[in-house]
């Protein structure tokens, strides 16, 4: 359906894609990966024109898009886009936003784009809010919305700019179940997204993009499992853990478990086990003398399940923690644990402990 030959795109001497090649088939859903400021949203606003490719070719079913024969609204009417902010009309009620373009552009009647509209209300779940007004909406539903309007032109393809983004994470998964029923009826798609077990789970195909072009591309399996590239290595490898560097004792508690929730929110851990770990970091800093400060890593492997705390400890710390006077928190964490364990490091300024406090339960309750 789409070919993408040497792509580039420049902002005045700042390369932001510098030769990217892909190609994209009728019925595929390709994810698009990577660290931030690496070209991902640039190259889906290429696809359709809304910024202007430097150089290269874009072929949308043989026609290229940078020809200047090529009647560009005909092509655009074929890629509808979500974007991350909703881009609704907040002065039109939501049956409105939804007809307006396929009574203007398509040249529907009002009864026929509203029975449309209907349809696409009621496959997004909303079809009580068609007289409501954007404001009346949560986050969630607004982007629900937008994915409906896009719909009503009857695109080919559609084009995801990271659309949960945007979103608290009680209304990310509402919004990645309508992309997901839309994958299952053999809709093309393009998704920029930093939901990871969503793009390994809905994928056909994932896009690694670094340093402005496709560094790596290959099934879901090959990319999460067995990258080849040092560098898509690198990055599955971080995103699946959660580090955090404590400089003395007076860091920020608050911040820190802010954190500790938004990455276990990403990885879909039900809330019972996040109450449980954010409870075991703090019984463990709690018991541990922080004046030299610690390096604190929550790893979380997926396939198994393992959800691990690991604290980096000089060996004074250690020698604390073990004969902590607080039983209180030494009976908590040894209910929250199913394993604990020690190993010595070698580390630059000398060997330090690392301690691991493997959280219980998790595999019952995710169905590992």
């Amino acid at each position: 359906m789409i070919t993408i030959e040497h792509l580039q795109k420049t902002y005045g001497g700042l390369a932001v894609l510098k030769d990217v090649n892909a190609t994209i088939e009728k019925g595929e859903v390709i994810s698009i990966i990577g660290p931030s400021g690496t070209g991902k949203s640039t190259f889906l606003r290429c696809l359709n024109l809304l910024e202007r490719p430097t150089g290269g070719r874009i072929l949308v079913d043989g026609e290229d898009l940078l020809s200047p024969r090529t009647d560009i609204s005909r092509i655009r009417q074929k890629m509808g886009m979500v974007f991350q902010s909703f881009n609704l009309f907040s002065h039109l009620s939501i049956m409105d936003n939804l007809c307006l373009a396929p009574v203007k552009l398509l040249h529907k009647s009002r009864a026929e784009a509203e029975r449309r509209g209907m349809e696409l209300l009621q496959l997004v779940g909303l079809s009580e809010k068609a007289q409501a007004m954007p404001s009346q909406l949560s986050g969630g539903q607004k982007q629900r919305i937008a994915i409906a309007r896009c719909l009503a032109m009857d695109p080919e393809i559609i084009l995801f700019d990271e659309p949960t983004s945007a979103l608290d994470p009680t209304m990310v998964s509402e919004v990645l179940g309508v992309i997901r029923g839309l994958a299952k009826q053999g809709m093309t798609m393009a998704i920029v997204t930093h939901e990871m077990r969503f793009a390994r789970d809905v994928s056909s195909r994932i896009f690694y993009m670094d340093q402005g072009l496709i560094y790596e591309q290959g099934t879901p399996e090959q990319i999460f499992e067995h990258p080849k590239e040092e560098r898509t290595r690198v990055f599955i490898n971080r995103i699946r853990d959660y580090h955090s560097h404590i400089k003395n004792a007076h860091y920020d508690l608050y911040a820190l478990n802010a954190e500790l929730e938004t990455f276990m929110s990403k990885n879909y851990l039900p809330l019972e086990t996040q109450n449980q770990l954010l409870l075991l970091a703090e019984e463990a800093l709690q018991i541990t003398p922080l004046e030299q400060g610690l390096d604190l890593t929550l790893r979380y492997a997926e396939k198994t399940g393992q959800l691990t705390l690991e604290l980096l400890l000089a060996q004074g710390q250690m020698s604390a923690f073990q004969q902590s006077p607080d039983p209180l928190s030494m009976s908590i964490i040894q209910g929250l644990c199913s394993r604990t364990g020690e190993s010595v490091v070698n580390c630059p300024e000398g060997p330090r402990v690392r301690m691991e406090m493997e959280l219980k339960g998790i595999k019952e309750k995710l169905n590992v």
